[in-house]
């Protein structure tokens, strides 16, 4: 079962939803990146990295790590800023 976000908005019960491992996969894929490449670049294992694109990991620290690695915006991943 993969992890979804559901970003819900006053007007409408479910506007939209981000698969955060895919959304992962496409932007690391996008920037040239290999698994290791990303797990270098943010400070994770490739181990973390890959269970983030299989949705089996979504936590929130990591997740601010990929996008930072990514350089891409925390709203790619339905991430608020902190």
């Amino acid at each position: 079962m993969k992890n979804l976000i559901h970003n819900v908005g006053p007007n409408d019960a479910r506007r939209d939803h981000v698969d955060i491992g895919d959304a992962v996969r496409r932007s690391r894929e996008a920037v040239g990146y290999s698994v290791d490449d990303l797990a270098l670049t943010c400070g994770l294992t490739c181990a973390e990295i890959s269970r983030i694109e299989l949705g089996a990991d979504v936590d929130p620290e990591r997740l601010r790590r990929v996008v930072a690695a990514l350089r891409v915006p925390a709203t790619t991943f339905a991430l608020k800023h902190s």
